[in-house]
């Protein structure tokens, strides 16, 4: 499960500083960059939902086997892409295949571990797994690149085999059939295929050309249609009982707005350090290490944290670490030395880590066992929405006359105001918590 987890969290990360290296080679504007970059996370987001539900009612071990595979296979393609079109459609299913590992990964380690505090110790050692992937991603590429960007892909290819022959020694899950939402998938891959497009081309041609009015109002509609088959179908892929449930509401939004200001960062420091700056791709990369060593030890740090103090201290200093380090790094002239933004990155990383894992356990806490792969399908969608938005936003905020260093800063004050907001929402989930425990002692 862990190597699972890297590899399809170092392929999220791992483009960012190959995007230049990949517009050489394959040509493609700043659309185009940020269409690699979503391409996949816009998959990944948008079957995440069904994916959890796959999850549970074919078993956790078969639904990851079959994500693997296709995410490597997937990886293949995208390695030997003659286009950025072919690039791009590749990412795609790389990230249909990690939507269909990854909340099965967590609902495998639910079924293998029902003790909660050796559960709690697994998830943080499953956590390093992502931790180190989201770090590591833009250094592996930095050192890639300096080969050939295609390596970036064809790295998947032997970590996926070595977890599917680890795999082989697990006993099969348990699984539940049921009918597959189809009306609920198709309109939740409009709505954010739609939506996602509208900020990306709005960026570049401007939010009242036809094009975008027309995906604007097709967002709108497939959600509305989304709801309803939610709320009326008789198999729902994401039952409105579990959406209403306040944990799962309130960590979704702070899900979406860690990735927010972790992706968005990555994308726009990636692009700032070799447009800017003139830093080459493997210095780039090297100048994302301080933050990728930092990052991944804050899984164990977070375990520590949440059995002393509870598990939503960690969220809590994670996301003060996270709005600390993007206001600084706003506040930085152009003119600062490097290694001053290397600094500012690492508190960025750090407190996404500790947020991420402490979060997940939380939700997992909270939710029935049967509905694990579910939870955790809502969960990662709305993380992986937020770094695909923030890529799309923010692309296009640095690609406005005013310049790329006016537009780094707005987007970076942007994604400091959607986490602070949600410090608030872990308080307001802290009191909620509280509340239900006081009436839990009361009954």
């Amino acid at each position: 499960m862990l190597l699972g987890f890297f590899t399809i969290t170092l392929d999220a990360l791992i483009v960012n500083v190959a995007l230049p290296s990949i517009r050489n080679g394959l040509g493609g504007g700043m659309s185009g960059l940020q269409w690699v970059v979503d391409g996949y996370a816009l998959a990944f987001a948008a079957f995440l939902l069904s994916a959890g539900s796959i999850s549970d009612r074919i078993g956790a071990r078969q639904a990851f086997a079959e994500g693997l595979a296709l995410f490597t296979a997937a990886s293949v393609v995208c390695g030997l892409a003659p286009a950025l079109g072919v690039l791009v459609a590749a990412r795609m299913v790389q990230g249909v295949g990690a939507a269909l590992a990854l909340p099965s990964s967590l609902a495998l380690l639910r079924e293998t571990f029902p003790d909660p505090a050796r559960r709690a110790k697994t998830i943080a050692l499953w956590g390093v797994g992502g931790s180190i992937g989201s770090a590591a991603g833009p250094v592996a590429g930095g050192l890639l690149t300096m080969a050939d960007w295609r390596l970036i892909f064809f790295v998947n290819l032997p970590v996926g085999a070595t977890a599917l022959l680890l795999l082989r020694r697990a006993d099969r899950s348990p699984a539940r059939p049921a009918p597959f939402d189809w009306a609920g998938q198709i309109t939740g891959v409009v709505a954010m295929g739609a939506l996602t497009f509208a900020a990306i081309e709005g960026g570049a041609d401007g939010f009242t050309t036809a094009p975008v009015v027309v995906a604007l109002a097709v967002t709108v509609g497939a959600a509305a249609v989304f709801v309803i088959a939610q709320a009326c179908g008789r198999h729902p892929m994401t039952p409105l009982s579990l959406l209403c449930s306040r944990v799962m509401s309130l960590s979704s939004v702070i899900g979406f707005a860690l990735n927010v200001a972790f992706c968005g960062m990555i994308f726009l420091i990636g692009l700032y350090l070799q447009q800017t700056r003139g830093l080459s791709p493997l210095t780039t990369g090297i100048a994302f290490l301080p933050m990728a060593l930092t990052t991944a030890a804050m899984g164990p740090v977070a375990a520590r944290l949440a059995n002393r103090f509870g598990v939503r201290t960690p969220i809590v200093l994670g996301q003060v670490l996270i709005v600390g380090g993007l206001l600084a790094m706003a506040a930085v002239p152009a003119t600062a030395p490097v290694w001053l933004l290397v600094v500012l990155m690492v508190p960025i990383g750090s407190g996404g880590a500790l947020a991420v894992t402490a979060l997940t356990a939380l939700l997992l806490e909270n939710v029935p066992a049967e509905r694990a792969g579910t939870a955790s399908g809502v969960l990662n969608t709305s993380r992986q929405t937020g770094g695909a938005l923030a890529v799309a936003v923010f692309g296009s905020m640095v690609y406005e006359p005013s310049g790329f260093v006016h537009g780094l800063r707005i987007s970076l004050l942007t994604a400091a105001a959607a986490v602070l907001v949600t410090v608030a929402a872990t308080l307001r989930l802290r009191a909620l918590s509280a509340r239900e425990d006081h009436h839990g002692e009361r009954a």
